[in-house]
């Protein structure tokens, strides 16, 4: 089966600083893949280029097939790659559902069109969007008033409105408690096999890694060190030297019981 995403040889330096330096990897249809790594390992680098953020000083990032780089973040949008941020970027003067409504109308290309009726467009896929979250009780609410577990919940929304193949989530659980990121992540697994959607993302939270990730990557100074299964990744030397200073990562299932 041929990848959503595949990643070859991606590398971004700034001067002297090589902050990703080839790194390779692929995304399959329907994966939950997670990217962790310890702070400035390139995460966040990494994601920018995917997305069109930054240019790669070398390397190809292919979806579906077609060579992303060098194409503007909007319009690798519209090929169907969504992304959430690790600081939330939503419209607090503005309510939840009007939030989902603007991004529907900006991917049906209508932002500058009918602007007097636009608490009108949109609104029932909006809401479809929001119960798909657990928002629809909230839907009126001004987003300055969330809490921000909530606010995850509608960037999400947000990011599903153009029914994307594949969705790039940085820190998702960020900020949240340890109750709120297990109900975030849950979320995002169902979603992933409900709609058979790709997800690769980054998350400092092992245990939401390790209970949800179908594959870890590990980058570490812009390399990619590791690249395997949960139990692979726990186990690996290499990753507890330079991500925890040799300690386990996560407890076996042997030593818990």
């Amino acid at each position: 089966m041929n990848p959503i995403l595949e990643v070859r040889d991606l590398s971004k330096s700034f001067g002297g600083l090589k902050a990703v330096n080839a790194v390779n990897f692929k995304v399959a249809e329907g994966e939950l893949l997670a990217l962790i790594g310890p702070n400035g390992a390139g995460k966040s680098t990494c994601f920018n280029m995917l997305m069109g953020q930054l240019k790669p000083s070398s390397g190809e990032v292919y979806f579906l097939g077609e060579n992303l780089v060098g194409k503007f973040p909007r319009d690798i949008w519209r090929k169907g790659i969504g992304r959430t941020f690790q600081i939330t970027a939503t419209y607090a003067s503005m309510t939840v559902i009007e939030n989902v409504q603007m991004a529907l109308m900006s991917f049906h290309k209508r932002i500058y069109s009918m602007l007097p009726y636009a608490h009108k467009m949109y609104k029932s896929e909006a809401l479809e969007f929001l119960q798909m979250v657990g928002l629809a009780d909230q839907a009126e609410r001004h987003c300055a008033i969330l809490a921000y577990g909530d606010l995850k919940r509608l960037e999400l929304a947000i990011a599903l409105c153009h029914n994307p193949t594949l969705l790039l989530m940085d820190e998702p659980t960020a900020g949240m408690a340890p109750t709120e990121r297990e109900s975030v992540m849950q979320l995002t697994a169902d979603i992933v096999t409900e709609k058979n959607i790709s997800v690769l993302f980054t998350e400092h939270d092992m245990d939401v890694v390790f209970g949800h990730a179908h594959r870890i990557l590990v980058l570490n100074r812009g390399e990619l060190i590791a690249n395997g299964s949960v139990d692979e990744i726990r186990n690996n030397p290499m990753v507890q030297e330079v991500y925890l200073g040799g300690g386990n990562l996560f407890e076996s299932e042997e030593a818990a019981s």
